[in-house]
């Protein structure tokens, strides 16, 4: 009886070479400034208290903030900045410019030089102000002492275009919300929401605002801080505290991504580094086929603590973020798929629980190194791989995050 031939495709996995976010902020500003603007860069107005003239201009009555916008940031100041955020919070909802910041700011010793850190945190707190571009101020002093600023947001569009693309926005999150029991679980709503992300946005530096969440919610195209700012609107919705993180990956180039809270404690979320369409920019199958069918999400970076997003990310920005220990709502913890060493029953049970849910990969997180090289040697240098199959299934690919001590399996036959 001859044996059937049995393949195994290895697959090069971008995420563990440096996939980065070209689009993304320089460390500690966030994108939507632009970095050749002035004003939020200290090239501000200045005037004397004695020219200060007070005029009455037409202010649109709206308001474009979220009530179940997170504080994360916000929580982060101390009293006297929370009074400037407060205030710049109104202007920049309000679609408002040339308003005073609160004098009581200036008695507990704010000056301009915290201008823009304020300015920062109400951005991180809020990717409904998708039409914020950025910032100007006027100071006003009395000889050589400060005693105004006033402070005016730069917006991309008129008040008029920023109220359609609210209601398309959404239009578009009601949507997406109306597929999650309000009552689930807050892994459940994260999970979704990572999920659902990923499968209707693809990543494209050239996508028209891909700084904001119009970019996702309407073209389905972005870079990754419109992937997190996604995250964080669709999260607050549903009562998650989530945040924007900025930082790096390891070629040093800008990056966004999540900090979530579940269940009372904190973890990492990276939408963009889970998208498999972006992470994978080479194929290198052993056979003569020019492209290997993928699938379509990568959980190595659903809920996960502060050590294994340091493998490949470096936290920047103005806002401290917390030590992330916990595991308990980590995917892989959560569906059974941590391993601590080889063992065959569970590796079993892992693949039959695949079949039933219809998911057509695998993957297999491993604790430590140790775990990771057995398993690796087990199921690919012997084959073992092959006794977790169904009859018939004798193709398979496979692919390898040696920085998440990850590997992930799908059969390729047609």
């Amino acid at each position: 009886m001859r044996k059937k031939r049995r393949v195994l495709l290895p697959v090069l996995w971008m995420l563990f070479i440096c996939v980065v976010c070209t689009g993304c902020p320089d460390p500690g500003i966030l994108d939507n400034i632009p970095r050749d603007f002035a004003l939020a860069r200290g090239m501000e107005e200045e005037s004397s208290a004695e020219d200060k003239v007070e005029e009455e201009a037409p202010i649109p009555e709206v308001c474009f903030l979220m009530e179940e916008a997170g504080s994360y940031a916000y929580d982060n100041l101390n009293e006297a900045e929370q009074l400037w955020y407060r205030d710049m919070e109104r202007i920049l909802g309000g679609f408002k410019e040339q308003e005073e910041l609160s004098k009581e700011g200036f008695e507990a010793g704010l000056d301009e030089g915290n201008v823009d850190r304020i300015f920062q945190c109400v951005l991180s707190d809020h990717p409904e102000l998708f039409y914020v571009e950025g910032y100007s101020y006027t100071k006003y002093t009395r000889g050589d002492k400060l005693v105004s600023i006033e402070f005016s947001g730069t917006y991309n569009m008129d008040v008029d275009m920023a109220e359609k693309r609210r209601e398309e926005i959404e239009a578009a999150a009601a949507q997406i919300l109306a597929g999650i029991d309000s009552g689930a679980s807050e892994y459940d709503k994260v999970k979704y929401v990572y999920d659902t992300i990923i499968r209707n946005t693809d990543y494209d530096m050239s996508a028209p605002d891909n700084q904001n969440i119009y970019s996702v919610f309407v073209h389905h195209f972005s870079v990754c801080q419109g992937y997190a700012k996604a995250v964080q609107y669709l999260l607050n919705r549903l009562g998650v505290e989530c945040m924007l993180v900025l930082g790096t990956v390891e070629t040093g180039e800008g990056h966004a991504w999540n900090l979530v809270k579940v269940d009372g404690e904190y973890y990492y979320l990276d939408a963009t580094w889970g998208d498999v369409s972006y992470q994978m920019e080479d194929i290198t199958p052993t056979l003569e086929s020019d492209q290997i069918p993928m699938p379509e999400i990568n959980y190595d970076y659903l809920n996960v603590t502060t050590e294994e997003i340091l493998r490949t990310h470096s936290i920047k920005g103005e806002i401290p973020m917390p030590l992330c220990t916990a595991t308990e709502a980590n995917y892989y913890v959560r569906e059974g798929a941590l391993f601590d060493s080889y063992d065959r029953d569970r590796i079993a049970a892992l693949f039959l629980r695949t079949e039933e849910t219809g998911r057509e990969d695998v993957t297999v997180k491993c604790a430590d190194i140790a775990c990771y090289e057995e398993i690796l040697n087990a199921l690919i240098e012997e084959q073992e791989i092959f006794d977790y199959l169904e009859e018939g299934e004798d193709k398979i690919a496979y692919a390898q995050n040696e920085k998440q001590l990850s590997l992930t399996f799908w059969v390729t036959n047609e």
